[in-house]
């Protein structure tokens, strides 16, 4: 099994930061900042010229996750488990439009309202089965489980040696965020277990591993831009529904392809929110929250490093670089590569620049008028996401707007080629006749 590090949230800690070491502060005077001598011309080459011209080359590359998949086998035949606890804790969320949706849990109680038992989890994983095991990282171990009502879950235990005050603020940032979510592009939260020995997160389980390892082609086969594409539709109305339809917005932090579960229909649900924090009160007039640099290395906004300054455009940013790694395949750091290659984003958006986007394409999609059209106006959109400032990269709500447009477009250019096709085949038909 290769490193699943960050399935469900177990990060590989080499690739997070959670302050500003010296090596990884952003320069301003790098070779890649100066966009002085771009010229004048097409908006969008300029802009592109610019976004590249400031990313950060000092980074280390995430590795790679993977996971397991498990049928359902006579060990995950329902245990005999009773839940305890109470729902008085959980802080409920609007839900308002089309971000929300139903209640809906196990135990009949509401997602996140259980506080498990140790006996509970030792019977849902079989005291912590080693053929349990879905996931390890250096925060921990994932197992998967069933509990009473035959509820498939991922039961994520801390390791007990590193029970320190930062992970305990982490633990406790997940659990807050997670009891106060709930959206059908959102990892479900059923309880947690948190005692002197143990620190214990019980998740929806997601059958089809991450969005990362699909891109690998690590399951044997390799995603349609189509698919990439509804993916990414995903993802935006599960962070708009965070930054606007929660009680109060909350920023994610750690929006990367490996924190990006997938369904066996290919729906995408986003996990791991150690990371995530509560928004500026902009009720107060405040417009950004100042706060250690937390993330993942090829994923943080340039702004964000440089100023402390955390806003829910620092999400986006993330965002816009998920959307290149969705076109590209490749990594938002590819160490092996030429170096004008290594930063992914920055090598796409200079393509892009120059006309030349369907080089970035992964080479493994067929080039159609379809992909050729997805291309183009996903890199598009990716090139506002990392607009160097915030104030210039649209909201995530717009994003999914833009998405859902883009979808529209290339399903009627689908359908004029199916349509155009079908016609010159009757046409061929006739004449042979």
């Amino acid at each position: 099994m290769k490193n699943p590090h960050s399935v469900y949230g177990y990060r590989n800690t080499e690739s997070v930061t959670s302050s500003m070491p010296d090596g990884f502060r952003y320069s301003p005077t790098s070779s890649y900042s100066d966009v002085s001598t771009v010229r004048k011309g097409n908006p969008l080459v300029v802009a592109a010229k610019s976004v590249a011209g400031l990313f950060v080359a000092c980074f280390t590359p995430p590795e790679t996750t993977d996971s397991k998949n498990f049928g359902d086998s006579e060990e995950f035949k329902p245990p005999s488990v009773v839940s305890t606890g109470s729902n008085r804790d959980r802080r409920r969320t609007s839900g308002r439009g089309i971000y929300g949706s139903p209640q809906n849990s196990t135990h009949g109680r509401e997602p996140g309202s259980v506080r498990f038992t140790m006996e509970e989890i030792y019977k849902a994983t079989r005291n912590f089965s080693p053929s349990f095991k879905i996931g390890q990282g250096g925060y921990g171990t994932v197992y998967k489980g069933r509990l009473e009502d035959g509820t498939l879950v991922a039961i994520k235990r801390a390791k007990k040696i590193i029970y320190d005050k930062h992970l305990g603020v982490e633990f406790q940032s997940e659990i807050r965020t997670l009891a106060q979510v709930e959206h059908l592009n959102l990892v479900k939260f059923y309880g947690f277990l948190q005692n002197e020995q143990e620190r214990i997160v019980v998740v929806e389980y997601v059958p089809n591993g991450t969005l990362r390892e699909h891109l690998d082609c690590v399951h044997g086969h390799v995603l349609e831009l189509a698919v990439r594409l509804d993916i990414a539709i995903d993802v935006a109305h599960a962070v708009t529904y965070l930054h606007m339809y929660t009680d109060h917005p909350i920023i994610h932090r750690d929006i990367k392809s490996s924190n990006i579960l997938l369904t066996e229909k290919f729906r995408a649900k986003v996990a791991d929110f150690g990371f995530a924090r509560m928004g500026a009160d902009t009720d107060s007039g405040a417009t950004h929250v100042s706060t250690q640099v937390k993330g993942t290395a090829g994923y943080l906004d340039p702004e964000y490093l440089k100023t402390y300054q955390l806003t829910e455009k620092s999400d986006v940013y993330s965002f816009g670089v998920l959307l290149v790694e969705l076109v590209t395949g490749r990594r938002p750091i590819e160490p092996k590569r030429e170096l004008r290659e290594r930063i992914t984003a920055r090598w796409a958006m200079k393509k892009f620049a120059e006309g030349d986007a369907i080089s970035t394409l992964d080479p493994r999609l067929e080039r159609t008028d379809v992909t050729n059209l997805l291309l183009e106006k996903i890199l598009e959109l990716a090139l506002q996401c990392l607009a160097p400032r915030r104030q210039s990269r649209p909201g995530m709500k717009k994003c999914g707007e833009i998405l859902w447009g883009i979808r529209k477009d290339c399903r009627e250019l689908s359908a004029l080629d199916f349509r155009s096709l079908s016609s010159n085949s009757r046409s061929s038909s006739l004449r042979k006749e």
